[in-house]
């Protein structure tokens, strides 16, 4: 690394795919910092829907290179992750009203079952009819059938917290709180700007990840000369915590209104984990709570599905995902991650927008991808494939 850097990779946001970068950035053999406003997973990757999945209802929209990447990933999380990822079954109620018919669940289920390369656990199949009284209340009246297939849950906090960790245990360095203020780019370098405590201070990098989730927008802003401005918007996502356990796995069912896909799901201390949905936001990204209307709308979801249970909310949260700017529905947009860059030839600053949670690994690799063309030739320190994920005590 030059004397006149501080760093090699600078990284903006301690969420999932911002610890991803500096665990991918740190085993690729950089020196790296990564700023963070307030703490570790503070924003969407603390308020997701916990889920580690290929994304099945990504296929309806053709999306099959990401459901490809996102099984592959979600294996792999599983055996670097074992005590932070659990595998989970999941059951796909179908009754008379339901869009998704069954011909067409065997349909996407069996391409779900070769993208994941056809092992056990990519099998599907359906519960016999004598099992039903089973599945944790689920409403049997006009019940023609349900099938079952296999994903994965995650608490999303404890894993953003074991990727920092393989990063630091690599030598990245976490500032934190640390607010970004600017940063000006030059031929060689990026000179940041950001307070820490009741000060200005000020790093050089050879590089930048703009890796600030829904604040990314807004980072990408402050840079002189300007980033690319993509056309994308934020749009939350509502969960409820309700009282009462699930004891046979989660459940994947159609809304009746609207026809989107909702999960149902064990949660901690016993608890019901319920989301998600999808409207737009335009306020501060750190305000953002579920609206009035959204509880309502998934509670009657689940009173509709599991009419005995209990409706108490113990608790609610939202999220915020980044989207493209269409005029769709924000369930039918595409979820693959935009990684503008400030110069295609040489980049020195890369946004990352959108992504998900199961392939943030994937995406931290594209990111250093592109500043290959960018960064010195470093010897590797490790391989994000093969680095175990931890519980942070």
């Amino acid at each position: 690394m030059p004397s006149t850097l501080d760093c090699d990779v600078l990284v903006i946001g301690g969420g999932i795919h911002g610890v991803g970068a500096a665990q991918a950035a740190a085993a690729a053999g950089f020196e790296v910092v990564l700023l963070e406003q307030s703490h570790l997973a503070a924003g969407t990757s603390s308020r997701s829907s916990k889920l580690i999945h290929g994304g099945l209802r990504y296929l309806e929209s053709a999306q099959f290179a990401l459901v490809r990447e996102s099984l592959h990933e979600r294996e792999l999380l599983l055996k670097l992750a074992p005590t932070i990822v659990k595998r989970r079954s999941f059951f796909i109620p179908v009754y008379p009203a339901t869009s998704r018919r069954p011909w067409l669940m065997r349909i996407g289920l069996g391409m779900y079952w070769m993208f994941a390369g056809m092992g056990e656990f990519a099998r599907f199949g359906s519960v016999p009819r004598s099992q039903w009284q089973d599945l944790d209340g689920l409403n049997t009246h006009g019940l023609q059938q349900v099938f079952k297939y296999w994903d994965a849950q995650t608490d999303d906090v404890s894993l953003t917290q074991a990727v920092m960790r393989s990063a630091r245990d690599l030598g990245a360095q976490l500032i934190c709180p640390a607010r970004f203020e600017s940063a000006e780019i030059t031929r060689d370098m990026c000179n940041v700007r950001y307070s820490a405590g009741s000060g200005i201070r000020q790093i050089k990098a050879a590089a930048v990840i703009n890796a600030a989730g829904p604040w990314a927008r807004g980072v990408a802003r402050r840079f002189s000369p300007s980033l690319p401005d993509l056309d994308v918007e934020n749009v939350q996502g509502a969960h409820l915590e309700l009282p009462g356990k699930i004891e046979r796995g989660c459940y994947y069912v159609e809304a009746p209104g609207d026809k989107r896909a909702t999960f149902v799901m064990p949660w901690k201390n016993d608890t019901t984990l319920l989301g998600t949905t999808e409207q737009k936001y335009n306020g501060d990204p750190g305000a953002v709570e579920p609206l009035p209307e959204e509880t309502v709308y998934l509670l009657e979801i689940y009173h509709h599905y599991f009419p005995e249970r209990s409706t108490e909310v113990l608790n609610q949260w939202a999220g915020l995902r980044v989207l493209p700017s269409e005029k769709r529905s924000a369930f039918a947009r595409s979820r693959e991650t935009q990684l503008p860059v400030d110069n295609e030839d040489r980049p020195r600053v890369v946004s990352v927008f959108g992504g998900k949670l199961t392939t943030y690994r994937a995406t931290s690799l594209q990111v250093m991808g592109l500043l290959k063309r960018t960064l010195p030739e470093v010897r590797a320190r490790a391989d994000t494939s093969e680095l175990p994920l931890q519980l942070v005590d």
